[in-house]
C-alpha cells in the first residue's frame, strides 16, 4: 500500500516554491521552484501561472495540497472573478500615508492595537485599501471580493476563476495581517474595513480553522486552509516557547510562539496568528539579506567573496556602520529613508570594512527588532536562523554577538513550504495536533561568553540611527 503524500507551496515575493513530503514522516520527496515578476505590484495570474509549472506532474499525484503565501497583498476581483487591477504586495510603500490617515481618524496607535492587535503600516492590507479607494475609485467601485495572495491561489486550486466562483477562504494567521480582523476575538472588524474602503463593503473569505480542509482540486486531492508564508515558516520548524526566528529574506523577520493576542500601540510588533491556533507577535523588516547582495555587486564580488572580505574586519569594523535602509523601512518606521554609511574615515574606506558593516547592519537591524519583541513579554532563550542568508557561518557567529543568545541554524529547506505541507498532512489525518515531523539542525553558536562585543556594536549602531532624527 503506497504511502499518503502531501505538497507545501511558498508562494513569496519573488518565486513560488513547491515541495512534496511523506504524510507521515515529513520526508521531501519531490520539490520544484519557478519565479514571480519582480515589482512591488503583480498581476495574481503569474502567481497561478509560476504555481502551474512548479506544481506540473507534482500535485496531481498528492492526496493533500496547502499554499503559504506572502502576507498583506491586496487581491482585488470584480464580480466575475477577475482582478481589477495588479495585486498590490506588502512591499509596495504607496500606502504609506493612507496608514497614518487610518491611524488618526480611529483614534491613534492604540485603538489600533486594541482593535486588531497591530497599528497598520504601509504594508497592511487596510492601507492599500485607503489607497486604492483614493487613487483608483473606478477599481475600488467594481472591486466585488478582496483576498491575500494564499486565499487566491488557495480559490484557484479549488477550480476558482473567472465564471466559477467557489466560496473564497482564508485562515487567521494571514487574516491577521489585513488590519481587519481580530486575533483576539477570531472576527472580521467589518467597521475598519468599511473605514479603510471609504464605505465599501465586499466579499471577505471565510475564516478556517487550523486544520479545517477548503476545499478539493478537481483532481481530488484535498486543499487545506493554507496560511501566511511566516505562520507558514513558524509549523514548518515546529516552532516552541522559548523560540525566536530571525528569517533572512528579501524582508527580514522576527517571531515567536505565543499563548495569547499581543497589542503593541507603537506599532513596531505585528500581533498575528499563528497557524495552530495560538499566536505569532512579528516584527518585521524590508532590508534583510538584499543588504548583502546589494553589497557584492557594489564591490563587484560574489557572496562568498563577501563573508570572506567580512571576516578580515574587526568585529564593529573599526565604528563603520552601515543603515540598511534600501527599501525603506518598516521597522523603524521610515518608508522614504536610503541607507547609509557612519564613521568614514580613512582606516574605514576599505572593501573589508564595508562588507563587515553590510553583515552588523542588517543584523543590528533585526537585534533591534527582537528586542521590541521581547518588550511585549516574549521569552527568548533561542534563535533559529533560516532564509538564505542564514547559510553563511559569518552570519550564524554576527547573530550570536548581537542578539546575545544561542543560535540554532536548521537544516536549510523550504520551511514555509515545509510548513503548508505540514498543514496539508494534518488535515489528511483529521487528528487533533499536526503530525510530528523531525527537525534537523546543522549548526548551534553559543551565547557569548563576552557580551561586551555585540553591545559595543549594538550602541554604535543605535547612535548612527538616532542621527535620523536630529
Amino acid at each position: 500500500m503506497s504511502r499518503a503524500t502531501v505538497a507545501g507551496v511558498d508562494s513569496s515575493t519573488q518565486s513560488c516554491k513547491v515541495v512534496v513530503c511523506d504524510a507521515e514522516t515529513g520526508e521531501i520527496v519531490h520539490q520544484a521552484h519557478a519565479p514571480h515578476p519582480d515589482g512591488t505590484e503583480a498581476p495574481p495570474q503569474a502567481w497561478w501561472d509560476a504555481l502551474e509549472t512548479a506544481g506540473a506532474g507534482l500535485l496531481d499525484r498528492v492526496d493533500a495540497v496547502a499554499v503559504a503565501g506572502q502576507q498583506h497583498g491586496l487581491v482585488a476581483l470584480d464580480a466575475d472573478g477577475q482582478p481589477v487591477r495588479d495585486a498590490l504586495l506588502w512591499n509596495d510603500v504607496r500606502s504609506a500615508a493612507a496608514a497614518e490617515e487610518l491611524v488618526a481618524e480611529l483614534g491613534g496607535p492604540q485603538a489600533w492595537a486594541d482593535a486588531v492587535g497591530s497599528v497598520p503600516l504601509a504594508a497592511f492590507t487596510v492601507a492599500k485599501l485607503r489607497w486604492l479607494a483614493d487613487h483608483e475609485p473606478d477599481a475600488a467601485d467594481r472591486t466585488a471580493t478582496i483576498m491575500l495572495p494564499h486565499d487566491y491561489l488557495t480559490w484557484r486550486l479549488r477550480g476558482g476563476a473567472a465564471g466559477s466562483a467557489p466560496e473564497p477562504t482564508t485562515d487567521r494567521g494571514d487574516a491577521s495581517g489585513t488590519g481587519y480582523w481580530s486575533p483576539a476575538t477570531g472576527d472580521y472588524r467589518k467597521d475598519l474595513l468599511a473605514l479603510g474602503f471609504r464605505g465599501r463593503a465586499p466579499e471577505l473569505p471565510r475564516v478556517l480553522a487550523p486544520s479545517e480542509a477548503a476545499g478539493r482540486t478537481p483532481a481530488g486531492a484535498l486543499v487545506a486552509a493554507g496560511t501566511g508564508d511566516n505562520a507558514g515558516a513558524a509549523l514548518g520548524l515546529g516552532l516552541g516557547d522559548g523560540d525566536v526566528v530571525v528569517s533572512l529574506g528579501t524582508s527580514g523577520t522576527v517571531f515567536a510562539h505565543a499563548g495569547a493576542p499581543s497589542a503593541d500601540a507603537t506599532g513596531a510588533v505585528a500581533g498575528f496568528a499563528d497557524a495552530t491556533g495560538a499566536f505569532l507577535p512579528l516584527v518585521c523588516t524590508l532590508n534583510a539579506a538584499r543588504v548583502l547582495d546589494a553589497t557584492a555587486e557594489l564591490l563587484g564580488i560574489d557572496l562568498a567573496a563577501l563573508e570572506s572580505l567580512a571576516a578580515q574586519a574587526p568585529p564593529g569594523a573599526d565604528g563603520l556602520v552601515l543603515l540598511p535602509y534600501l527599501s525603506g523601512e518598516r521597522t523603524p518606521n521610515l518608508p522614504h529613508a536610503a541607507g547609509s554609511l557612519h564613521g568614514l574615515r580613512l582606516e574605514t574606506m576599505r572593501p573589508s570594512h564595508l562588507a563587515r558593516a553590510a553583515y552588523e547592519g542588517m543584523l543590528a537591524n533585526l537585534a533591534e527588532a527582537s528586542d521590541q519583541l521581547r518588550a511585549t513579554g516574549v521569552d527568548a532563550r533561542r534563535v533559529l536562523l533560516i532564509g538564505g542568508a542564514a547559510r553563511s557561518t559569518l552570519v550564524a557567529e554576527i547573530a550570536a554577538q548581537l542578539f546575545g543568545l544561542p543560535v540554532t541554524v536548521p537544516e536549510p529547506t523550504e520551511y514555509v513550504a515545509l510548513g503548508a505541507a505540514r498543514q496539508a498532512a494534518w488535515a489528511l489525518s483529521g487528528s487533533p495536533r499536526p503530525p510530528a515531523w523531525p527537525a534537523r539542525t546543522v549548526a548551534s553558536i553559543p551565547a557569548p561568553a563576552d557580551p561586551a562585543s555585540g553591545r559595543r556594536i549594538r550602541a554604535q549602531y543605535r547612535k548612527a540611527r538616532e542621527s535620523l532624527y536630529h
